[in-house]
This record gives C-alpha cells, structure tokens and sequence, in this order.
C-alpha cells in the first residue's frame, strides 16, 4: 500500500475545508471561484485542488456546468432518524478495531473548524488523522479536530490503541456525553482509494460527527470516510404503541414509506456498525 507524504494529508484537508467554507458561505446556486483562482490563492496545484473539488462533486455539494464554472448545489433534504429528545443507543461495530497514524500536528482552527467547535480561528487544535483498521483490513479515514487546550499530553499511543473517548475521560479528564452525527454516500477520491486498498471512485460513506462535554461546549469535530463494499449501518426499529419513547414529531422516516404509519406510531430506534466479511 503506497504511503501518503508527510503533510499530504493535511494539504488535502486544509484545501477541503477552505473550499467547505465557501459554500457554506454562500446560497445554493452561487458561484464559487475557479480552480485556476483557488489554486492561486491556497499555493497549491491543480491536481490537488481538483482532487478536493471531485470529492465534493462527488458527496453533492458542488455542481460543475462545462463552460460555466463551478456552483454551489442545492440543499440536501435532511431526516433524523430520531428527534433530539429521544435516545439513542449505539452498540459496538463488529470485528478487531485498531488505527494507524497518518498524520498527527498541533494547527489553527481556521475559520470552518472553529465554528464548528465554537472557537476562534486563531485558536490551536490537535489535527490528527487515521486509518482504521478491523482485524487489520482497512475500513476508514479518519480525521480528528480536537481543541488543543483540552488535550495538552495527547500521545500516539492513545491514538492507536484503545477506545479514544475512554482515553479522553481519564488521561485528560475530558467527558464527552453528545454527538450529533450525519451519514452520506460519497465516492472515494485517488489518495483515499489507496489507503482503503479499492478502486478509486468506490462507493463509501461520509460520517461527519460533532462531540460535546458535559457542559454542552463541543470538544471535537470528526469526518470519516468508510468503504462502502465492507461497511453498513443497520437500524432497528420498534414499532407502534410498544415504543418506549414520546411520540416523534410528524415526517418521513428512512426506509419508511410515508403514510406507512398514519396514526402517528412512535418508532424507537438503535443502531450499529455491521463489518461485511471480505470476498
């Protein structure tokens, strides 16, 4: 498996975010500047500045118009599986989990990270990203931001074995208790595609995912991105009166046609990781 540069990792990522932040920044349908204008303004070069525009072309949220330039999409159509006052639990993904560091630096927030985290862009955060494996087959990039105050003694070691969270509750005193998180199909771009041993372009899964203390204050901003051919995410539902939960506001549910439950049935919901043997 061919191994990233140093700092090629994060090349990728600051671009991704720079550009992240200009649609953020603007309405669906605006125009955002050129590549060639990008590349000038980020130092960086074209294939690189494409491999990041790909990704997102690919995820849904640029749209190229051949002559026209580069636009910002429309709005997603967004559905929590459940609303925010109920629980959900999340059991434990099969198979042997363990990581490899790819990159690992104290940087500023810079602008998109520090919103997500509630912090000055000027801010330091620990940057970190790793590939994950299960029962050492790659299954996900990961990319961590972490605020640096909170993690002054953070070590390699604690990011290649062991449960992360565990080890921010007692070597850092750390307590996280909420994550939101979202889930999409994307397709895996060249740089990826070698790290998770597949084809460039493969199917996978975006998981973007916000943790916050026992204060509310956010404490970590996390991207993945899973193999499609080897991971899936199954959801059980219990159905009808039998739920245990308060009655969840009206809408569709994923999966769930609509008009499915017209009584207005509360629906419960857990969810886990499921590891796909390999072929």
């Amino acid at each position: 498996m061919k191994a990233d540069a140093p700092g090629a990792v994060l090349k990728r990522e600051r671009v991704r975010d720079f550009i992240l932040d200009l649609v953020e920044s603007h309405r669906p349908g605006d125009a955002i500047p050129s590549e060639r204008s990008l590349c000038a303004r980020l130092g960086v070069s074209r294939p690189t500045l494409r491999a990041a525009v790909d990704e997102l072309v690919a995820a849904g949220l640029l749209v190229r118009e051949h002559g026209r330039g580069m636009f910002v999409a429309p709005e997603k159509i967004t559905q929590e599986l459940v609303s925010g006052q109920q629980a959900m639990t999340v059991p434990q993904a099969s198979g042997t989990w363990s990581s490899r560091l790819l990159e690992f630096t104290t940087i500023p927030a810079g602008a998109r990270v520090g919103r997500k985290l509630r912090i000055s862009p000027a801010v330091e955060i620990v940057y970190v990203a790793r590939l994950r494996l299960v029962d050492g087959a790659p299954m996900a990039i990961e990319h961590l931001h972490i605020r640096a105050d909170l993690v002054p003694s953070l070590s390699v070691q604690e990011l290649e074995a062991g449960d992360l969270y565990e080890h921010l509750r007692e070597q850092h005193g750390v307590h996280v208790q909420e994550a939101v998180q979202a889930i999409e199909p994307t397709v895996v771009t060249r740089a990826e595609a070698e790290l998770l041993d597949v084809p460039e372009l493969s199917p996978a899964l975006l998981f973007e995912r916000l943790t916050s203390d026992t204060t509310g204050q956010p404490v970590e901003y996390v991207h993945s991105i899973y193999r499609g051919d080897r991971y899936r995410i199954v959801s059980r539902l219990t159905l009808g009166p039998s739920a245990a939960v308060p009655p969840a506001r009206l809408g569709h549910h994923p999966g769930i046609p609509p008009g499915d439950f017209a009584h207005r049935d509360t629906i419960a919901s857990s969810t886990h990781g499921d590891i796909q043997s390999a072929p």
